[in-house]
């Protein structure tokens, strides 16, 4: 048997590994290029289109009949010349021809430079999104998988290269994708990452396959957009394996930012996210990113973003990271770097160094500072790492420049973050609380956002100024600037979260009996009534606190008449009775966790305030209506 050879398929592929519009297609950026060699190529003569599509039916013929015959792999005697023969027709140019030869010679189990050459010749063609649906005619993902399979990595490495660009660029096809995951691309890619892993960073190979990894972590990344090969990553062991190749490839900024991609994808899903928060080692591996690759601000982005997934809804995960090491430090660092970006950035605006039409997004800059400030508020949940953020003067300052040199209508989700985080600092009355040093300057800025249209905006400052309304020189703030008018013409919103809010800043007002009398002021009284029928049913907390605040203010009554109007009395009298039945209170239709839920806040906080509320109205009425109790 003879040694096939393929000498004219040298001349020709005349490019380098680029940027294709597969890329553009795949990612919408980009992507990290390898240079490899080029080939020099003579274009042969082309055949017509008919004599093209006659050769592919022959091909397809001939493929048929090979396999019928069992005579694929090495052991068909005509072999050699089959392939002489195969190679010839490669030369003619043709993408759907290409892979139907190319699907034969694989069939025949080539090797060496003649695998090396077919594998380009697949990438070449894959390159071209438009032959998407010739690559799933010609079913050649079963070929490129068995290479990665069943070839040696040590002497097929620049073959490897090829066949996993080419499945890359494959895999950005919706149907393509959906077959890979179902034929086991992602264990058959675990594999493979796992024989990579286990070469030392002192052997002469672990530089060029980091080159490989590229290719197989971009792959990994589409992959990980269908539920079954997330759930594949997760009970293989492969996400263990990408963070070997995280740990080992720290200096490799494409590897770090396609693996960033796949756990980024991850963590905007409860079970992976859960999974990913589990483990502590992944903190301190974020970490080091982070220091390391501080002004890459597309991979920097990205770990905040998963940071910022991992701990919005687990307690322990905001502990866990709070507490390695250098972790409060890496997030100031990230925080004063990209503040100062932004600020420079607006400076040059200012100075017109740069177009100035408004922009829509949020700049690079501003889109870390939005990740990262989220990550700052949901760790300010946990009670003792929120404790000891309220104490830091950097982060505090930090929030506060924000709000300094920022407007909602600059950058809304910047701003309304940024109030979010210092509303969750501002519950905490701790010793050395830079909120509480800071609460009157900070309610001068949130006057600006509470003046502004956007209702997002205004909610959030109107919850800092609940919290803020517990000290006396705020409320006094509250009183000299006219907030309350503010507060009590939001009653009016018929937003539950704005009543709510509104609702506290004037429960707090009220605790200092020289300022009660402001309820009577723009209709006060009528709206918490109106607030109270409105979302009572609903909403207990709520109810609770309307109770306590018409409690604060009828703490002195001496007759129900001179504190109330008539018409609140009597609807204050038809609520509160109706409310206090339990049978029509918690006659609505919730799931039991909610029912049950409902019902404990009804009992514990609601009830006891309302009944000595309705106790006290009673009592001072002197001409009590018959009321009559009714559901609602």
């Amino acid at each position: 048997m003879g040694q096939e050879s393929w000498g004219g398929f040298q001349g020709f592929w005349g490019e380098g590994w680029g940027q294709g519009p597969g890329h553009a297609r795949l990612f919408g950026e980009a992507q990290p290029s390898l240079t490899i060699p080029p080939y020099n190529f003579q274009n042969p003569v082309r055949p017509s289109e008919d004599n093209i599509e006659n050769l592919c039916r022959a091909c397809t013929s001939l493929h048929q009949a090979l396999e019928e015959g069992n005579m694929f792999g090495k052991r068909f005697k005509r072999r050699s010349a089959l392939l002489k023969l195969l190679y010839k027709l490669v030369d003619i140019g043709s993408d759907p021809l290409g892979l139907k030869l190319a699907r034969m010679i694989l069939a025949l189990k080539v090797s060496g430079k003649n695998l090396l050459n077919v594998c380009k010749l697949v990438f070449k063609i894959s390159r071209n999104e438009k032959n998407d649906s010739l690559i799933q005619n010609d079913s050649l993902l079963d070929s490129l998988l068995e290479i990665l399979r069943f070839e040696d990595l040590q002497t097929n490495n620049e073959a490897f290269l090829y066949c996993l660009g080419a499945i890359k660029f494959i895999s950005g096809n919706a149907v393509l994708l959906n077959e890979l995951v179902n034929k086991g691309a992602v264990e058959i890619l675990f594999q493979l990452m796992k024989q990579i892993n286990n070469i030392k960073e002192n052997d002469t190979r672990f530089s060029s396959l980091g080159h490989l990894l590229v290719q197989l972590t971009a792959t990994l990344r589409n992959l990980v957009d269908l539920p079954l090969s997330r759930c594949q990553l997760l009970c293989s062991g492969a996400v263990s394996e990408l963070w070997v190749v995280l740990e080992k490839r720290m200096n490799d900024k494409d590897i770090c930012t396609n693996i960033i991609r796949i756990f980024s994808k991850l963590s905007s899903y409860n079970d992976c996210c859960a999974a990913l928060a589990a483990c502590s080692r992944y903190y301190v591996l974020f970490l080091a990113l982070l220091n390391k690759h501080q002004k890459k601000q597309d991979l920097v982005v990205r770990v905040v973003f998963i940071l910022g997934n991992l701990t919005a809804k687990n307690n322990q995960a905001r502990e866990q990271f709070f507490k390695e090491k250098g972790s409060a430090d890496t997030l100031i660092s990230l925080f004063q770097t990209y503040n100062e970006f932004d600020l420079n950035t607006k400076k040059e605006k200012r100075e017109g160094k740069e177009n100035k039409s408004k922009q829509k997004h949020p700049s690079e800059a501003e889109d870390v500072l939005i990740k990262l400030i989220r990550v700052l508020a949901n760790l300010s949940i946990h009670p003792n790492v929120g404790a000891v953020l309220a104490a830091n003067h950097h982060i505090v300052a930090l929030l506060v420049t924000v709000l300094e040199y920022k407007s909602v209508d600059d950058c809304e989700e910047l701003v309304i973050n940024a109030a979010a985080t210092i509303n969750n600092l501002s519950y905490y009355k701790v010793r050395n609380s830079v909120i509480e040093d800071k609460k009157l300057h900070i309610a001068e800025l949130l006057l600006k956002l509470l003046m502004s249209s956007n209702m997002d905006g205004v909610l959030e400052a109107v919850r800092v100024f609940g919290n803020l309304s517990q000290y006396l020189e705020v409320c006094d703030f509250i009183i000299q600037k006219k907030v309350y008018k503010f507060m009590i013409a939001l009653l009016d919103a018929k937003h539950q979260d704005v009543c709510f809010s509104a609702c506290g800043v004037l429960l707090n007002l009220t605790v200092d009996k020289n300022k009660r009398a402001i309820l009577k002021e723009e209709g006060g009284i009528k709206k918490l009534v109106d607030c109270l029928r409105d979302f009572g049913p609903t909403d207990w907390q709520l109810a609770c606190l309307i109770c306590k605040t018409l409690w604060n203010y009828s703490e002195n009554i001496t007759n129900a008449a001179s504190c109330f109007e008539e018409d609140d009395i009597n609807t204050l009298l038809v609520l509160l009775a109706s409310f206090l039945d339990e049978e029509l209170a918690l006659d609505y239709n919730f799931d039991k966790d909610l029912r049950d839920y409902h019902k404990l806040y009804w009992e514990t906080e609601f009830k006891p305030v309302a009944q000595k509320l309705l106790n006290r109205i009673q009592s001072h009425h002197s001409f009590l209506q018959p009321i009559t109790i009714t559901s609602f």
